[in-house]
């Protein structure tokens, strides 16, 4: 599995059954050309990944140039934003003050090597060498986040587009196990262990509503839209479903 938000994301839609994965799918690239979205627009759909009280007070990051800068600035330690693993995905998501030191920035890298052209074992290489020199550090307490918003645009490991999945906030821990978080031999209904034993392994706990991003239907049609402009088998996939 792989790490970061794409091995979480997969992971999340394969044991909640929302997407199944096919093979035409799998040749869809990592993210290089990402949709870009204006500033505002960008800034209300990161906060809408937390609870509004939460995401009102959050500082933004948003994606420039191929990098991650601060477009607005918060007073309560949580940082949001939006992260793009394909083409097409937009996937808001906020950290806690100890996220946003610890496992955020770990994120940012993938993200923007990703875009810069970095396969997948380079970034692995190059996480697994900050985390030992020093460059990278793992939280000293459990980090709580959050992807609540109605307007998350996700896709399995396979590319396969699932939109809007499930709200769900996640804790992450790590090297967690199973017995450790005390869920061996027992059901836990809406939550489940993500890369259970690896440094950024995260506890998922499905929630109830979204967090709807306070933008107009209009710029909500434009989100769609760029989201669909930017996936290279969208118009495959439309074809398909007209010939149904």
């Amino acid at each position: 599995m792989r790490a970061g938000w794409l091995a979480i994301g997969s992971a999340i839609l394969t044991m909640g059954g929302a997407v199944g994965a096919t093979g035409q799918s799998a040749e869809i690239p990592p993210a290089r050309d990402p949709v870009i979205l204006a500033r505002d627009v960008e800034i209300a759909l990161a906060r809408s990944a937390a609870p509004p009280a939460v995401g009102a007070a959050a500082s933004v990051l948003a994606l420039e140039d191929g990098r991650y800068g601060v477009a607005a600035e918060g007073t309560n330690g949580v940082t949001c934003y939006v992260s793009r693993s394909w083409p097409g995905s937009l996937e808001p998501h906020c950290f806690d003050a100890e996220g946003s030191r610890t496992i955020l920035p770990i994120h940012l890298r993938r993200a923007e090597r990703g875009f810069a052209g970095a396969t997948k074992d380079e970034i692995d290489r190059e996480i697994a060498d900050g985390l030992e020199t020093g460059g990278f550090r793992l939280p000293s307490r459990p980090v709580v986040s959050w992807m609540l918003s109605g307007a998350q645009i996700l896709y399995n490991e396979e590319g396969k587009r699932a939109g809007s999945w499930k709200p769900h906030l996640m804790i992450y821990w790590p090297h967690w196990t199973k017995e450790e978080a005390g869920m061996t031999g027992v059901d836990f209904g809406e939550a489940f262990l993500v890369d259970e034993g690896a440094a950024e392994s995260v506890l998922v706990v499905l929630q109830t509503s979204f967090v709807q991003p306070d933008l107009a239907p209009e710029a909500l049609a434009a989100v769609e839209a760029a989201s669909r402009a930017a996936d290279p088998t969208a118009a495959d996939r439309a074809a398909d479903r007209s010939r149904e």
